[in-house]
């Protein structure tokens, strides 16, 4: 791995534990895919750093279980504001 794709897979994991920000706001602060992250987080940050990976993991793990939550809100946002027009 060359150091350029190293020190974005740190950079990426260190910004997730720091702020908790989902995959897709990754992508768009550090300029690459949304698959670009995952491939970074899933596959890259294993080899360089287990233990930054399982707090990693655990992070995108719980926007997971919460995805159903966010998207129902937002749904229900949406409708509301047609109601009110």
């Amino acid at each position: 791995m060359n150091k350029r794709i190293y020190d974005r897979v740190i950079d990426e994991s260190n910004y997730i534990i720091e702020t908790g920000d989902t995959i897709r706001n990754v992508a768009n602060i550090f300029g690459v895919s949304k698959s670009t992250v995952h491939k970074d987080i899933r596959e890259r940050l294993l080899e360089v750093d287990k233990k930054m990976y399982d707090e990693v993991s655990s992070i995108l793990q719980y926007h997971v279980d919460i995805k159903h939550i966010r998207g129902g809100e937002s749904t229900k946002r949406k409708f509301l504001a047609k109601k009110s027009n």
